[in-house]
């Protein structure tokens, strides 16, 4: 196997927790790719029901199946908020049967889409989540209809750059606290990463797609949508008639929202009777006393409403374009790599928060339970898909790219169930006094670490492979 490799140097924390199944040596093999996509849009909510003109306004299921004569593999998402335990657990198991294939070689995550689940209205004004028995089914048929689809195929990396993001720890000018707000000067990973499939002729199978930004464009709102993601998945698929499936993995996202919310904080606005300008909106001011139910919460005006599903629908047509000029433009195809998976588990000391306030004020704890972390890595040729089941800060997954021994390094998040972490910040972020970083459950100085390292040191034991 060719390996584009990075100079660095993988130290194996001491407080990992050897969990890790490593298989036997990774033979390379001619490559087969198939792909399926599986609808699994809730019921229709009365009170918000879908305009029916917008693609985004459908959840689904995606899953691309990998062999190479020696081993399967299974890349999946679906548009959910999170990647349930429970889902991993019953899924991943079954899945592995089918394909007779590791547990390890499979990766399973979510859009983290805050609109396809009941995440703060009322319940009679929440999108319905879907049951974890229909995702897990839902699961099971998008891998079994990708294994009947298996085809000649070759695999290749690329890279671009999408500026749709914005850190989101900030500064208030007017309190002079922490909270959410774009930071355009504090870290941001732009970079949009495609493992594109294509058949011998060159027409895509399917693309595997990595950004950071949290899709809250229609939190609190009551609308049922993937988002972004989801938009931008069925942008790409229909440019190619519906004829390969785009599954989309979120990045580090744990500190990035998108740049531009007018559109999202204005229905929040509708909905509050806060009146609407025209202007930007501060959108912790208009979130704030809706999410913790401090004002009614009226009707949804039907033209705020169609602007913000237009922005979905605009946001995920610009990233991608961009998705399918890294398609395009991708070089060094491989037909024959090696498949390898292997999985690991970090503990991490805990804390549990003593004091209240979503933030702005500085947090007090006791000691906690440890926090368990699972970490996975899947090596297809010379890519490398490293997974957490969590929610990451920037400069964790850049760290962990960065000193990668391979260059082609993709951090997916909320991958692979679902710890009981909170979110998981870079050690300098832990000053920062956000609804993220107090509400975390890991004591600082840990985790950064433990998961940069782990992951490298994945990558690196595929490689000796």
């Amino acid at each position: 196997m060719k390996m584009t490799i990075r100079c660095g140097t993988c130290v194996l924390a001491a407080f990992f927790i050897c969990s890790s199944a490593f298989g036997a040596a990774a033979e390379r093999g001619p490559l087969r790719v198939g792909a399926a996509r599986v609808d699994i849009t809730p019921p229709v909510n009365p009170q918000y029901p879908p305009s029916g003109k917008y693609e985004h306004e459908h959840l689904y299921v995606r899953s691309i199946v990998l062999d190479n004569g020696v081993t399967r593999a299974a890349l999946l998402n679906a548009d959910l908020g999170n990647m349930p335990e429970a889902v991993w657990a019953n899924a991943s198991k079954r899945i592995a049967e089918e394909l007779n294939c590791p547990v390890e070689n499979i990766v399973m995550s979510a859009i983290h889409t805050h609109s396809g689940v009941p995440a703060g209205p009322p319940a009679s004004a929440a999108p319905a989540m879907p049951s974890t028995a229909s995702v897990v089914s839902a699961m099971l048929d998008a891998i079994r209809q990708a294994k009947a689809k298996l085809q000649p195929a070759n695999v290749a990396f690329g890279t671009g750059l999408s500026y749709l993001n914005a850190n989101r720890d900030a500064v208030s000018d007017e309190t002079h606290r922490w909270t959410q707000a774009p930071n355009l000067n504090a870290v941001s990973d732009k970079t949009v990463a495609v493992v594109t499939f294509t058949n011998p002729a060159g027409d895509p199978i399917a693309a595997y797609v990595n950004y950071a930004m949290h899709p809250i464009n229609g939190y609190l709102v009551g609308i049922t949508s993937a988002d972004f993601p989801g938009a931008a998945s069925r942008y790409v698929e229909e440019a190619f008639d519906d004829k390969m499936v785009m599954v989309f993995t979120q990045g580090a996202s744990g500190d990035q929202n998108p740049l531009l919310m007018r559109s999202s904080t204005n229905a929040l606005a509708s909905l509050s009777g806060v009146k609407i300008t025209g202007y930007d909106l501060v959108r912790e001011d208009v979130e704030g006393p809706l999410r913790d139910g401090k004002v009614p919460r009226g009707m949804l005006d039907p033209k705020v409403a169609d602007r913000l599903e237009r922005w979905i629908e605009s946001e995920g047509d610009v990233l991608g374009e961009e998705i399918i000029r890294v398609m395009t433009n991708s070089q060094n195809r491989s037909s024959e790599v090696q498949i390898w998976g292997a999985q690991k588990t970090i503990s991490c000391p805990g804390r549990e928060r003593t004091n209240t306030g979503r933030e702005g004020e500085p947090g007090t704890y006791k000691d906690g339970d440890p926090v368990n972390v699972r970490l996975g890595m899947l090596g297809i040729g010379d890519i490398a898909l490293t997974a957490v089941n969590a929610e990451l800060y920037t400069t964790i997954a850049q760290r962990t790219k960065q000193h990668s021994p391979m260059a082609n390094t993709v951090v997916v998040t909320l991958a692979n169930g679902r710890a009981n972490s909170g979110y998981i910040p870079d050690d300098s972020s832990f000053g920062h006094n956000t609804f993220q970083v107090l509400g975390s459950r890991l004591k600082p100085g840990c985790a950064e670490e433990g998961i940069a390292s782990g992951l490298d040191d994945l990558v690196t034991q595929y490689m000796a492979k």
